[in-house]
């Protein structure tokens, strides 16, 4: 492994030696300079901003093609593609006041393009706006995207739900790198901390032609924090205090670059106490602790850029089993409390030809999840040990037509060291191939792909027959080809529609696979399946998109058909007083879809006025309704920007009103759900004193202390409200 990756990173360095340069100037449509502006070379991951002059310069550039990127705010972005750089190059640009959200540059398909550019509809949702929303995790932030839920225990644990799909349905990037965390337990969240992430996008819909088996409801892609400008160096110190739970949760970062190198480090530490329900009792031992560490290292010049990261993350988590018992503001976590430890290390590296290149990302995860019961030794410890790789080549334009193919894998292991098994020891192989194409004419694009992957499962026998955490040796493998096609074009000016079909894949996991024993997460005793296929589906997406300078509005429809569905069905019987489930296959469907309006009247620019509706109906092909499907939502949002003479910029007050509706369409295990509305405030800015300036966040989350029980919550057989009113106070210092 150290040779193959030091012939990928370092051999192509002498293949070219150019060092070339862009400068410029940004004005505004009056001519005039716009100091501020981010140029961003997003392959290079280097970076400037214009002066005062509104002039800016980047050096030792690859030759070839580049992509630049020229964004600010209320102005519309710009991709800039630079054809066969020279020595010295001048690009001048103008940019066009733009007074709705930014354009995006969407990292998580593989052409790059700007949203609006872009064949499917991604949702891009910066890590800063979903904080200003007050929310004390990263999955709670996540949850306020639509056609975006959770599945909750407490404040602690969240994992992602998308459309109605969740556990190994959802596939979770970082880094460039896939997240692999034990993700198909109910106790499992997502394992990453909102310190140090830049922004999230979000496919709703199959992506196995982009990432393989696990992307079949669709990806969270979280973006790194970008390193500092060339010959800059910043740092910065956060803070928040959450009154529900008496929590806390700080952060403290730095960063330097050179023409060439490029560093950063971040260290964050969170914790909270049980949190208060609206009557003011406490959920016991829903308390968590949480320690984070990411840091990375980067070069580049004219050949090829590489870049190094490594992520920390360290969980202590209550599991919050005898609902509202002894009333502590301990932050100490009692038993039963699982204890998870997360490495995530990866490489990733582009390197640059005359007209094309080569993508090379490496990764490594290790996830070492212990459970205790009543004592400091592990009654469950498991390890996961993950090796994935992703090679992208882009071939050179032909045409208007853009070219990648790919090839994708994964080596992974399970070793069970505790007295408990959940799953058995196993080995899993992926590997992919792939091949994309993408045509642009006039104001349309058609983008189309082909993917085959295979899967190999291996698993040790265990156990005694007969008896709980008994398994067969397994050796399974599972094939599958997928394709999509999608279509672009603007119907007029300001009025553009998407229309994509897409297949996508998922292999049983080990659980559906293997299960054997009472699953503490859902009181049940779960029975495995050896002989369950691979899940198949297609997807339909339409989207329809309207923008001009005051007004957006936004309709996606969706309608998913999938073959094999696994889910978990009783047989009637009781093993040691736990009800026995098995998992079953059936065809399912799933259909339904977000709308929503962003009003800007003019004069009036301070208000802005945003409202979103989104709904998901899930069916087996008996119409029974499939399980842990969100309720219909329809949220709200009144917003003001301002400033305030000389000592607060960028300020903004909002209003926010989220009604979840009723959700009476559950399976057969399940119970209904009542609906609930709640109000939230925030309040914000850049406060400046003298020299001294710094962001604060004030928010008031559940303000009228509503007494609720989410859908998907999975405290809601036990009757156990969700989180009370929360008034969250954060400051954020750039040193």
């Amino acid at each position: 492994m150290k040779k193959l990756i030091i012939a990928l990173v370092l051999g192509f360095s002498g293949l070219l030696s150019a060092q070339n340069s862009v400068s410029g100037t940004v004005t505004d449509n009056q001519n005039q300079p716009l100091p501020g502006v981010s140029v961003y070379a997003s392959e290079l991951h280097k970076g400037t901003t214009t002066d005062a002059n509104g002039k800016y310069e980047l050096n030792n550039l690859p030759n070839g093609n580049l992509r630049l990127s020229f964004s600010y705010v209320g102005y519309a972005t710009q991709n800039k593609n630079i054809l066969k750089l020279v020595k010295q190059n001048t690009v001048d640009v103008t940019l066009e006041e733009s007074i709705l959200e930014m354009d995006e540059v969407v990292v998580s398909t593989p052409f790059n393009k700007l949203q609006s550019q872009n064949v499917m509809k991604i949702e891009h949702e910066s890590i800063k706006t979903l904080q200003q929303k007050g929310t004390s995790t990263l999955i709670e932030g996540l949850a306020t995207i639509p056609g975006v839920s959770q599945i909750s225990t407490g404040t602690s644990i969240g994992k992602p739900v998308i459309r109605g799909l969740s556990g190994n349905r959802v596939l979770v990037y970082s880094q460039g790198v896939r997240i692999e965390n034990q993700q198909f337990g109910d106790e499992h969240g997502l394992g990453l901390n909102d310190a140090g992430i830049e922004s999230v996008e979000v496919i709703k819909g199959p992506a196995s032609l982009l990432y393989g088996s696990d992307a079949l409801g669709g990806v969270l892609y979280f973006n790194p924090e970008k390193f500092a400008d060339a010959g800059t160096f910043k740092a910065n110190f956060s803070q928040k205090y959450f009154t529900n739970t008496e929590g806390s949760n700080s952060s403290i970062g730095l960063k330097t670059s050179t023409d060439n190198w490029k560093f950063l480090a971040r260290g964050s530490y969170n914790t909270h106490s049980d949190y208060k329900i609206a009557d003011g009792d406490r959920v016991t031992n829903s308390r968590y602790n949480e320690t984070d560490f990411k840091t990375g290292i980067g070069y580049s010049n004219s050949s090829f850029s590489s870049v190094l990261r490594y992520n920390y993350n360290k969980l202590d988590i209550g599991i919050p089993e005898d609902g509202i018992a002894e009333q502590s503001s301990s932050k100490d976590t009692q038993f039963p409390r699982q204890g998870i430890f997360n490495h995530l290390l990866s490489l990733n590296n582009v390197i640059f030809f005359e007209n094309s290149k080569l993508d090379v990302d490496l990764g490594y995860i290790s996830n070492d999840r212990s459970e205790f019961e009543d004592s400091n030794n592990a009654s469950l410890h498991m390890k996961l040990n993950t090796l994935n790789y992703n090679l992208k080549y882009h071939f050179p334009k032909f045409g208007k037509i853009e070219t990648i193919v790919g090839v994708q894998g994964m080596h992974q292991t399970n070793k069970n060291s505790g007295e408990e098994y959940l799953i058995p020891d196993a080995t899993t192989n992926d590997f992919g191939v792939f091949g994309t194409a993408n045509y642009e004419w006039d104001n349309s694009v058609l983008q189309a792909g082909l993917r085959f992957d295979n899967r190999n499962v291996t698993s040790d026998a265990h156990g005694i027959e007969g008896e709980e955490g008994y398994f067969l040796p397994l050796d399974k493998s599972f094939d599958s080809f997928n394709a999509s096609l999608g279509y672009k074009t603007k119907l007029a000016e300001p009025l553009t529609l998407r229309l994509n079909v897409a297949t996508g894949f998922r292999a049983p996991n080990l659980a559906e696979l293997t299960s054997n024993g009472v699953h503490e997460g859902t009181n049940r005793y779960e029975i495995g399946n050896a002989d369950l296929k691979t899940e198949q589906n297609v997807q339909t997406d339409l989207n329809l998109e309207y923008k001009n300078t005051h007004f957006e509005f936004f309709v996606n429809g969706f309608y998913n058909h999938v073959n094999n569905y696994i889910y978990t069905s009783p047989t009637g019987e009781t093993r040691d007083d736990n009800d026995v489930f098995a998992y079953v296959q059936d065809n399912a469907q799933l259909y339904g879809g977000e709308a929503g309006i962003h009003f800007h009247p003019h004069p009036l620019d301070w208000l802005h006025f945003e409202t979103s509706f989104e709904t998901v109906t899930g069916k087996k092909d008996n119409n029974d309704y499939l399980p842990l499907i969100p309720a219909n939502n329809w949220n709200n949002t009144l917003r003001t920007e301002f400033n305030i003479k000389n000592w607060l910029s960028e300020g903004f007050a909002s209003l926010n009103v989220s009604s979840t509706f009723s959700q009476d369409n559950v399976s057969g295990f399940e119970t209904a759900s009542k609906g609930y509305t709640l109000v939230n405030l925030g309040f914000g800015g850049t406060v400046k004193l003298g020299k001294t300036a710094f962001d604060i966040n004030l928010n008031g989350n559940n303000l009228f202390d509503k007494k609720y029980i989410a859908h998907l919550s999975r405290l809601k057989t036990d009757g156990i409200p969700n989180i009370g009113r929360n008034i969250v106070l954060g400051v954020n210092f750039n040193l």
